[in-house]
């Protein structure tokens, strides 16, 4: 991974950056994504959906700049050059949840193989965080399965120059003999418009229309 700092000096969004997060502004906005396509193919081959939605989202905050804007650990602004899923896995017994990461990889069948490794190695450990090293170049991503919504929002009290995206999805709905998966992104105004937010939605659900070309 590598970390590009911005010149501030010479960034055209630097006005609105600097207004934004003096004024620690963030925003959600939830959507009902048509799954049908998406669901079916999983099913076809004998994939869990989970890792399908964990595959997605992160195939298209890589594809754009804006969802990888983040601070370095030197306080530098800029952008990694990819991201990360860490998202949460849930503990039957104990009812608590532990968040974990699987590395992205280009082709999906590796990263479910990958994933399916991940889950069984940490399902049911005690730790919030088992697998050390989270990396910095993360996007967060959970799921709410017993449950659908129509917002959803984190507040995030502590951390201010939080930059990267929190996506979260609930439960499969079904409506008019069609599926629906809710899924609610929250971004950071410095670095996230709602233009931005717009264009992940619609990249999710042209990525889950289009499940066969990369669901192998």
């Amino acid at each position: 991974m590598t970390f590009t700092v911005i010149n501030r000096r010479r960034w055209k969004r630097e006005e609105m950056f600097a207004h934004y997060i003096k004024q620690k502004t963030t925003f959600s906005i939830t959507t009902e994504l048509q799954v049908d396509v998406l669901y079916k193919r999983v099913k076809q081959k004998g994939y869990k959906f989970y890792p399908a939605f964990l595959y997605m989202v992160t195939s298209v905050v890589n594809n754009h700049v804006a969802f990888r804007m983040s601070f370095n650990q030197e306080g530098e602004l800029g952008y990694w050059s990819h991201l990360e899923p860490v998202y949460t896995i849930f503990h039957e017994k104990t009812k608590l949840i532990s968040g974990i990461w699987t590395s992205m990889n280009k082709h999906f069948g590796h990263f479910h193989t990958s994933y399916l490794q991940d889950a069984m190695t940490y399902q049911g450990s005690q730790a919030l965080f088992p697998k050390k090293q989270v990396p910095e170049n993360a996007v967060s991503i959970s799921m709410i399965p017993w449950t659908s919504f129509t917002g959803f929002n984190l507040m995030i009290h502590q951390d201010i120059n939080h930059l990267l995206p929190i996506v979260t999805a609930g439960k499969l709905i079904e409506k008019n003999q069609s599926l629906y998966l809710p899924v609610s992104l929250q971004v950071h105004h410095a670095v996230c418009d709602g233009y931005h937010a717009s264009v992940f939605m619609n990249d999710c659900q042209r990525m889950a229309n289009q499940a066969h070309e990369w669901l192998k």
